[in-house]
């Protein structure tokens, strides 16, 4: 009677399927128990790493901080003076001083109009005392003040520009020199005009009469 196959009896199963079969069951079980332990590791450094994300400093917030920085820089330099009037008024402050101490066109034409006043003015019967006071004290005392005036111009505005912060380091001698000059302008044009330094010329004494 031949076997049909439904009644077929199963091969025995050899050494080496058993074997096979297994070394698979092992390494299914083996990534089973892997497959939790990675996904409860990948939790557990999912929020560490937001959080270091999220606490410390997320990429491109210094690059905004930098810029922020850079604009209050510039907005600072753009509110910060330029300097360019300190450094014009200590040359100013220079060329006053000079001017004080050499003389100037303004004091000239009043020492010139003082002393056509005196000469309008007196008489023929002026004494020379008067001449000399009038026709040339006066003059003298006019150039004297319109010289002080510029002096003192000078060193008010040497001792301002001291005062002021500059940028250029040649500034601030540029506005000792002319301080300097203005106080020398000053000192000079306060004593020639009380007459300090030179005294007015005075007038010959009379000859006495001869005797008769």
């Amino acid at each position: 009677m031949n076997p049909t196959p439904e009644t077929k009896t199963p091969e025995p199963e050899t050494a080496e399927a058993s074997t096979a079969k297994a070394t698979e069951a092992i390494s299914d079980s083996a990534s089973e128990a892997e497959g939790p332990s990675l996904l409860k590791a990948d939790s557990q450094a999912g929020p560490d790493t937001a959080a270091d994300g999220g606490s410390d400093d997320p990429e491109g917030v210094h690059d905004l901080d930098d810029d922020e920085d850079l604009d209050d820089d510039d907005a600072a330099d753009e509110r910060r003076p330029s300097g360019l009037g300190a450094a014009a008024a200590s040359v100013l402050a220079v060329c006053l001083g000079i001017i004080a101490l050499t003389g100037t066109w303004t004091g000239r034409v009043i020492s010139e109009r003082e002393a056509l006043i005196g000469q309008i003015t007196l008489g023929q019967s002026a004494t020379p005392e008067q001449q000399i006071s009038e026709g040339y004290g006066d003059a003298w005392h006019a150039t004297a003040a319109a010289n002080g005036v510029v002096a003192l111009l000078a060193l008010v505005i040497g001792a301002i520009v001291l005062l002021l912060p500059q940028r250029a380091g040649w500034v601030r001698p540029f506005a000792m020199a002319g301080a300097v000059l203005g106080l020398l302008g000053l000192l000079v044009s306060v004593g020639m005009y009380f007459d300090l330094f030179a005294a007015l010329p005075a007038p010959p004494a009379p000859a006495p009469a001869p005797a008769g």
